[in-house]
């Protein structure tokens, strides 16, 4: 139920209660992990230019395999998705059971706590 009502307020644009400019429930924890896990390979500002990821900024709302300047599998380019929060949270959980024989080397995010607070912290990067 809370992972319900973390990705109904990401895709609503609601703030938790108090502030416009708070961020929504567990994006300080997903963005702890972002930093130890994720900025490794994908950046997480308007300015970093891609490496061996993609940069996240803006992920939300973006189509599959459309950031400029980044070499993407052609399984990503023929995708189809968009980076909704839900089609988020089911790609960091499990890359390629989204996206089979995409590039990313990477299992996913087994914990689900973990992978919901990362798809709130990636919603903030706008």
């Amino acid at each position: 139920m809370a992972r319900l009502l973390i990705l109904v307020a990401l895709a609503t644009g609601f703030a938790t209660a108090g502030a416009s400019s708070a961020r929504p429930p567990g994006a300080e924890a997903g963005a702890d992990y972002f930093r130890g896990h994720c900025v490794m390979c994908h950046g997480n500002t308007a300015t970093t230019p891609p490496g061996i990821g993609p940069r996240l900024f803006g992920v939300v709302g973006r189509p599959s395999g459309s950031l400029p300047g980044y070499a993407y599998s052609s399984a990503m380019k023929k995708a189809g998705l968009v980076w909704d929060p839900a089609t988020l949270r089911r790609y960091v959980a499990s890359p390629q059971s989204v996206v089979r024989g995409n590039k990313m080397p990477f299992q996913g995010i087994s914990n689900p706590h973990d992978a919901d607070n990362v798809v709130a912290y990636l919603a903030t990067l706008h």
